[in-house]
């Protein structure tokens, strides 16, 4: 990721004069988002709802899924905006205690920013472990304040908010530079790619200039992947832009992208076994494929967060989130 000499570290940091509401302001009129993939908007999750209260806001760090590494450029060139970004979530919220959760894999953004906190009151940063997908926000708040969100429920009902390194990072240049939502870093990699890169990229730029500066797509390419290789979807076309939610553009190699053919199920549990969210994948793939999408939905179909380890890990190779994910869009609507 280029860094222009005006953006060096340190030199746009100021005081934080607003108050949490006028924080709060400045995110929804400056298009904020969350910036993991999911691109919930940031002022709703910091206006907190009546009733509920926040100790302690969670920043995730964590970049689980394999070749994305744009939070982590963001972690190792832009700690002392992305700490002050912080500092802007926590006066929003009303806490004073943030902890940011990052992997073992990144010891680099993990020393640096360790480097930094002592200066930022309230501000942790905490290494975790190796673990797919811990990446998630439900996860993540079990990994470092051990707390369980409910099923259907939101982090505020256990007493956190928890916000992406790339949110924290967009905050700062809302409120401190009066800049909109306008660009992001995305990862383009891959195997077989002559210069996997980060760039740092407007929002709208056409996915197929992203490849082209990374050196085009490599002969041996079956499939292009918006986001990581377990969570993403596959594009179409490249002919498509880079929205907010855009963490990576993954190039696939043939010999791992072909199916293998798919065999009976055999109950061996693998799927219930690695599944985060404690769900019986294979019973939503046949609930799903009888369009039993009532009896899905009380079976917390809606609770599975699409991270692919049920397929992955399945011996009989049976497309257990490809049915999910119809039976989730499905039971939505209903």
């Amino acid at each position: 990721m280029c860094i222009r000499d005006s953006d060096r570290s340190d030199k746009h940091v100021k005081d934080i004069d607003l108050t949490g509401k006028e924080i709060i302001e400045k995110c929804a009129e400056y298009g904020i988002v969350g910036m993991g993939g999911a691109t919930f908007p940031s002022h709703v999750k910091l206006s907190i709802p009546p009733g509920k209260k926040c100790d302690v806001l969670i920043i995730n760090g964590v970049e689980c899924e394999p070749y994305l590494t744009s939070d982590h450029r963001l972690m190792l060139e832009k700690p002392a905006e992305l700490l002050t970004g912080i500092q802007l979530l926590m006066k929003a919220l009303g806490v004073n205690r943030a902890m940011i959760g990052i992997e073992n894999n990144k010891k680099d953004a993990i020393e640096k920013l360790k480097g930094l906190v002592s200066g930022y009151e309230g501000i942790s940063v905490h290494a975790l472990s190796v673990k797919y997908p811990q990446g998630a926000e439900k996860q993540l708040i079990k990994a470092l304040i051990n707390r369980e969100v409910p099923s259907g429920g939101l982090p505020i009902d256990v007493g956190t908010v928890a916000h992406n390194v790339g949110t924290a990072y967009a905050v700062y240049e809302a409120v401190q530079k009066n800049k909109p939502l306008l660009e992001r870093v995305v990862t383009v990699s891959g195997k077989d790619m002559d210069k996997p890169v980060n760039l740092l990229t407007r929002i709208g730029t056409p996915v197929s200039k992203l490849i082209e500066y990374a050196g085009g797509l490599p002969d041996s390419t079956a499939k292009v992947v918006n986001g990581g290789p377990m969570m993403g979807k596959a594009l179409a076309t490249l002919d498509v832009p880079v929205t907010k939610g855009t963490s990576g553009i993954i190039i696939i190699r043939d010999t791992e992208a072909r199916r293998k053919e798919t065999g009976p199920c055999i109950r061996c549990s693998k799927c219930i076994t690695v599944c985060p969210m404690g769900l019986e994948p294979y019973l939503l793939m046949t609930l799903t494929e009888k369009e039993m999408y009532e009896r899905a939905e009380k079976e917390r179909i809606m609770d599975c967060m699409e991270c692919g380890s049920c397929s992955y890990t399945c011996p009989a190779n049976r497309p257990l989130l490809d049915y999910i994910r119809l039976g989730k869009a499905i039971a939505g609507r209903m």
